[in-house]
């Protein structure tokens, strides 16, 4: 009588569900079974080794993952067929078309360049660790045939390399554009797990930003009091508004007898098309916010003066309800408002900063005189009150150092005078006390 420990072991009996496994002419082995698969169906499979053991182990482990209820991956293709189908199919509908253009290029010019190749199933961590790990030591300059197109090349095809590399932000952006694609990628179950949430890259420093003074933001307004746009700027160094939120906003949302203005929507000019009224940046962007007095006053004199323009204007009036127009009554370009703005700069002999940075303004002026930073949070819009925590960490030190000062002059003891207060003595007053 035969038993299995008799047969070879190519042709030993081997209990129902776990494969097969049998010897190849060239040699190798080959083992196949049956193992999850997208759908909730099943899917034969094949696994190859040189020894026996090899190719046993790895259908061992397939049908061990699968019976956790893991399905088998199902991407056959590389990463750039992948990368190029999510762009497409799935980003287009999720993202603003601005951010939507960044992601393209970042993908074009970085992702597909380092890993496109790569099978999809088959990308490990150690493949995007070494990739990032070149992509900041490699200068973008050589590594993407920017100086061929020069006019004046001088880098490397002038034979001196500029080491012109990524910052460590770019990186950072690079890096969660990969896993944002891989993420969805898991959730269509086209591979098992993200290997990009995998790897670190160090958290980036924030960009620093120089916000005006008190005096320079007095020095700023008054300034600015003979210019057209002067309503908009002192809208944006009270309430810390945003660009495009003071250029989308409608007569309709402003309620000057209430004193509140509601952010609802946002004027930007994405790179296909022109000027463009989207959504709020997040969903905490879109709240209701108090005017000051003198933004209240400033818009009542800026509707009188647009209704002159109107009717100035007569036929060729643009009827877009925006509280800050042309002179024909259409949106304001984003651009013309940073050129307005840097002028006004120079004509009041204030270092140039960005139209962003009075915002950190608000809420730098904010911090000092006290305010909470909840109540910042909900001025500014943030989603979460760690980005505004984060972002303004430098005031808060400073305030901090404030408040340790104050606490150290009152734990180095009592003056003269209220020691003597203390002990129940009277200190010499050269007039009485008033309650």
């Amino acid at each position: 009588m035969t038993t299995p420990r008799d047969l070879s072991p190519s042709r030993r009996i081997r209990a129902n569900g776990d494969g097969t496994v049998y010897q190849r002419k060239d040699g190798r082995w080959e083992a196949a079974g049956y193992v999850l698969a997208p759908g909730n169906t099943r899917k034969r499979i094949r696994v190859y080794g040189t020894p026996r053991k090899e190719a046993l182990a790895k259908l061992t482990e397939k049908i061990a993952t699968s019976n956790r209820g893991v399905p088998v991956p199902s991407a056959q293709g590389s990463v750039s067929t992948y990368l190029t189908y999510w762009l497409e199919t799935v980003a287009v509908h999720q993202l603003r078309e601005n951010t939507h253009t960044r992601y393209t290029a970042c993908v074009n010019q970085h992702l597909i360049p380092g890993l496109g190749k790569k099978k999809l199933a088959k990308l490990t961590a150690k493949d995007v660790r070494t990739w990032l790990n070149q992509l900041r030591t490699t200068c973008q300059c050589c590594a993407r045939s920017i100086d061929a197109h020069r006019d004046q090349p001088r880098c490397c095809a002038a034979g001196t390399c500029c080491s012109k590399r990524l910052s460590p932000l770019t990186l950072a952006y690079i890096h969660s554009v990969l896993k944002s694609a891989l993420e969805h990628a898991v959730r269509e179950e086209e591979i098992t797990r993200n290997v990009a949430r995998n790897v670190r890259t160090g958290t980036p420093r924030p960009c620093r930003f120089e916000p005006l003074t008190a005096d320079e933001a007095r020095q700023f307004l008054a300034a600015a009091r003979n210019d057209g746009l002067f309503v908009l700027y002192e809208l944006a160094l009270r309430t810390g508004l945003r660009k495009g939120e003071l250029l989308g906003l409608q007569w309709g949302d402003v309620d000057l007898s209430a004193g509140t203005a509601s952010v609802r929507r946002t004027l930007q000019r994405p790179q296909t098309g022109g000027l463009t009224t989207l959504p709020t940046k997040t969903r905490a962007s879109e709240r209701r916010i108090a005017l000051p007095s003198e933004c209240i006053n400033s818009l009542e004199e800026h509707r009188k003066g647009q209704e002159g323009e109107r009717e100035a204007a007569a036929g060729g009036w643009n009827e877009s309800r925006l509280v800050f127009t042309t002179l024909a009554g259409g949106a304001i370009d984003p651009a013309n408002l940073n050129r307005g703005f840097r002028s006004l700069l120079d004509r009041a002999g204030i270092r140039r900063i960005r139209f962003h940075d009075l915002r950190h303004s608000t809420a730098t002026l904010l911090l000092e005189q006290g305010v909470e930073l909840v109540v910042i949070k909900e001025l500014l819009g943030h989603a979460h009150i760690g980005v505004t925590a984060t972002v303004y960490a430098h005031v808060r030190l400073r305030l901090q150092r404030d408040a340790i000062d104050t606490l150290s002059a009152a734990l180095e003891g009592p003056t003269d005078a209220e020691a003597a207060r203390i002990d129940g003595e009277e200190p010499l007053t050269c007039a009485a006390l008033v309650r």
